[in-house]
């Protein structure tokens, strides 16, 4: 009976409370949310995709009066 004791003795004195600590630890980290930087490069990174969504429509619009069958060649 001791050789499963002895294990578990040491699980639940060494293991187990610095699991838990981890564990509560990560999961406060990831309720914060994202940090003000993360926030600068996400607004960004929105601005970037913005412009080239214009930089696109624009694009297309030239192809358009340039080559108007450009999207029928696949």
């Amino acid at each position: 009976m001791s050789f499963i004791t002895t294990p578990l003795v040491i699980f639940l004195i060494f293991v187990a409370p610095i699991w838990l600590v981890l564990h509560y630890r990560a999961k406060k980290q990831s309720n914060q949310g994202l940090s003000a930087d993360d926030q600068k490069k996400m607004q960004a990174l929105i601005e970037r995709t913005e412009t080239l969504q214009k930089r696109l429509v624009t694009l297309e619009q030239v192809l358009d009066k340039e080559a108007p069958n450009w999207r029928k060649n696949d």
